[in-house]
């Protein structure tokens, strides 16, 4: 029986980054940049206000106050995305506002509550004139330019995860796509004459197919592209037909007809159509593990991971390893998700020496993380899978981690870029 650590080295160390592909700047979004970004220009590329007032010299409003404000001749005015014509002398001020950029001979902006501008308004005074009543600092309100980025400067490197600031950041260097990883294409199969499609009416001794949707959903919320290939009958003729359908996947993914005790003709045309081991990992829920190479119609090998049928192994199967897969197709670095130590609230039990996996819910309370059973711990009750937001982990060597002892838990709900 293999270890989790080992039955993963062997499946991640098949996988590698996939091709590039350029993308329209908003569907870079969850991708993965496959490129470094330098920046063409300075950010900001003129020094600019950072406040709506009035742009002066220092020099004019030195020991200026309520009592004793420094009068000057108001000689213009520009706005964000204009450039003044005018400059800045001795004894005078721009109106600007906030973005707008810096006049010449300007090189500090006084904001508009720092000056009597509402007392002349209200007095009807015309503005030619404005009243500074505040001593400020030399560039205060004056955002440099390049402030943020420099021409040339490295911003972004290959390997980034693309979130909405990073798009935000493309967009403000003038870039309008991204080179990104392309996503993997993930054929899903179910197996199995029990399983009825979702929508059909359900017919005795049948039961719904659950794994082919939370697979998809979890391949897509991984980043991938899932195709779905509904469910295979326990037959020869059907299954192969199936499988040919997997012709120009990345990752195949199947469900059930993995363990010892499933129909042999799933083991047999899986070996048949490629290279297959079947593994035992010493882990609960999710113990039957199939891994291999499909090869297509063209001859191409295609990874294949087998989950075992039952829903929630299944789903513990793919987050502990198709999801890294998938996530090292996409060009992350990282691929496990974050742990936290929690204090248990209701004991594991570890009756096989196999590395558990409990199903908890996660909360917090004084800084300190509490993990509470999801619901029944059967690989069955996909329900508890749906209340659970964390793993609670259970070592293999141990038969028990009693309440009250602290645990470590995969937290479900947090990406690989959450540092803990």
């Amino acid at each position: 029986m293999l270890s989790v650590e080992e039955a993963y080295q062997r499946i991640i160390a098949c996988f590698s980054p996939l091709d590039t592909e350029t993308v329209p700047l908003v569907e870079a979004l969850g991708r993965v940049l496959a490129v470094d970004i330098s920046s063409p220009l300075d950010l900001p590329p003129l020094a600019n206000s950072a406040m709506d007032g009035y742009a002066v010299r220092r020099d004019d409003i030195g020991g200026a106050g309520e009592g004793a404000p420094r009068n000057l001749a108001v000689i213009g005015l520009v706005a964000a995305g204009q450039v003044s014509s005018q400059a800045v002398t001795s004894g005078t001020a721009i109106r600007i506002m906030t973005g707008a950029p810096i006049p010449a001979g300007s090189d500090t902006v006084v904001p508009f509550e720092e000056t009597d501008e509402v007392q002349r308004r209200d007095s009807g005074q015309t503005l030619d004139q404005i009243g500074v009543m505040a001593d400020l600092p030399l560039g205060c309100n004056v955002r440099p330019a390049g402030e943020d980025v420099s021409a040339g400067q490295m911003v972004l490197t290959a390997g980034t995860p693309v979130r909405a600031a990073e798009v935000g950041v493309l967009a403000s260097l003038g870039l309008d796509s991204a080179v990104v990883r392309r996503r993997p294409v993930v054929s899903i199969l179910a197996t199995g004459d029990e399983l009825s499609p979702a929508g059909s009416p359900l017919e005795p001794g049948k039961i719904y197919d659950s794994n082919s949707f939370s697979v998809a959903a979890s391949v897509l919320a991984s980043g991938g592209s899932p195709r779905l290939l509904g469910v295979a009958r326990d037959n020869l003729e059907d299954l192969r037909s199936k499988l040919e359908q997997t012709a120009g996947s990345d990752l195949v993914i199947t469900s059930a007809g993995v363990s010892k005790g499933d129909y042999d003709i799933v083991k047999d045309v899986l070996t048949e159509r490629g290279e297959m081991n079947f593994w035992s990992v010493r882990m609960r829920p999710a113990k039957p593990l199939a891994f291999g190479h499909l090869k297509d119609g063209g001859g191409t090998a295609i990874p294949l991971l087998g989950l075992p049928g039952n829903p929630v192994s299944a789903m513990v199967a793919f987050e502990m390893f198709a999801r890294p897969a998938i996530r090292t197709m996409l060009g992350y670095r990282r691929l496990a998700r974050p742990k936290v130590e929690g204090v248990l609230t209701s004991p594991i039990f570890n009756y096989d020496g196999r590395r558990v996996y409990a199903r908890v819910e996660v909360t917090r309370k004084d800084g300190v993380y509490y993990a509470s059973p999801a619901g029944p711990q059967g690989s069955n009750i996909l329900t508890s899978m749906s209340r659970a937001n964390g793993l609670a982990i259970c070592p293999e060597d141990l038969p028990k981690k009693d309440s009250g002892e602290t645990v470590e838990i995969i937290m479900l709900d947090w990406n690989e870029e959450v540092d803990v």
